[in-house]
């Protein structure tokens, strides 16, 4: 089974409420990738939840009205589910910021990237299942993607012209 890393950009992006510059090709694919996860796929998450909250601040738990919150009510109906979800744990580093984790690569390619997205990659290199991170519209994964890549990450761009 496929295993995903999904930014919040795609549910917020699949839930189309105009407050992004997606346009509809861009919106249909984010649709469609979080379809074919819940149906066909498996995601993981951090055991610590970061990922998991960062969802519930952008996202309704009710699963309405939209895609993306669709596919939050089902990540948090599968999270205990080892056949739909895996759960990694992630090592903080010691010092003061909550997210630089040593399972974020030491690469110097990689200081300046996005803070709040490096969970996202310390969760890629923790799992056992290989996942791809499926990304919208932020741009640091494709000016990252070479070192990405060289450490082990890979990312499926939905919206390239948007962020190219």
């Amino acid at each position: 089974m496929p295993a995903f890393v999904v930014d919040t950009n795609v549910p917020v992006t699949a839930n189309d409420r105009g407050n992004n510059h997606a346009d509809p090709a861009c919106v249909i694919a984010c649709i469609d990738s979080l379809t074919a996860i819940y149906s066909h796929g498996m995601i993981v998450l951090d055991e610590d939840m970061r990922i998991l909250n960062e969802y519930r601040r952008n996202l309704s738990m009710n699963g309405e009205p939209g895609a993306g919150d669709a596919f939050m009510k089902w990540v948090w109906s599968v999270q205990a589910d080892e056949r739909k979800c895996e759960r990694v744990v992630l090592t903080q580093r010691s010092g003061d910021n909550e997210n630089d984790f040593e399972e974020f690569p030491d690469d110097p390619d990689l200081a300046g990237f996005d803070w709040s997205d490096r969970k996202f990659v310390a969760v890629v290199r923790a799992s056992l299942h290989r996942p791809v991170v499926v990304n919208a519209l932020d741009s640091d994964w494709v000016h990252s993607r070479d070192a990405l890549e060289r450490n082990g990450v890979t990312v499926r761009e939905l919206c390239p012209q948007h962020i190219l």
